[in-house]
């Protein structure tokens, strides 16, 4: 990702904090002809003793399992809120227009979860962070129901090695923070979360 050094966001908690609220994901690798591979995928994501880790499945139909399986290294996008930004915010007219967004690039090694325990706790996962009520309705569905929908999906576990986090929010540009605040405090849901980030992040508001 093409990341200057004004929008690198280093502080790794707020881009946790962005692939947590942002957990509907691209996962990315490449395929048996080494063109890039994307699934769309909700993903569950956890960090302990500073280790990340990243869980999702896939339907067993999807070769991504299999490209997984044969090569690795993988690239998951977690995609936060974004936004037009016109250049009436700044004080001139020598501007263009641009686009305000906050994304994450986690880099690291798939490793596949197919045996049915591993891939029953990894859904259980999932239920917990999505639909808590749910959990008792999949156990009431028997064991038999179970393994066949467990059947129909293979599970991955994603280590992360490196994680890059962009916050473009015009952090070099302090002359528009005031205008460009107002304009997106008022806009859409999208705007409105960046300029909650502009809030966060120091900008002269």
């Amino acid at each position: 990702m093409y990341l200057p050094k004004h929008f690198e966001q280093k502080d790794q908690a707020l881009a946790l904090e962005v692939m947590r609220a942002h957990g509907f994901a691209m996962l990315v690798g490449n395929d048996d002809e080494g063109a890039p591979y994307v699934s769309h995928l909700p993903l569950v994501m956890e960090e302990k003793d500073g280790a990340i880790r990243i869980e999702g499945h896939v339907a067993k139909p999807n070769p991504h399992w299999r490209y997984l399986q044969a090569r690795p290294r993988v690239l998951v996008v977690f995609q936060g809120p974004h936004a037009y930004m016109s250049p009436k915010v700044y004080p001139d007219l020598t501007r263009v227009p641009s686009w305000s967004y906050i994304a994450v690039h986690a880099y690291g090694e798939a490793q596949l979860i197919d045996d049915p325990e591993g891939k029953d706790a990894l859904l259980k996962r999932l239920i917990g962070v999505h639909e808590p009520g749910y959990a008792r309705q999949w156990r009431d569905l028997g064991q038999e129901f179970q393994l066949k929908m467990l059947g129909g999906i293979v599970g991955f576990a994603i280590t992360v090695n490196k994680l890059e986090a962009k916050f473009k929010i015009n952090q070099h540009r302090p002359e528009a923070h005031a205008a460009m605040h107002a304009a997106y405090a008022q806009g859409t849901p999208e705007e409105q979360a960046l300029a909650r980030w502009m809030e966060r992040l120091g900008h002269k508001v």
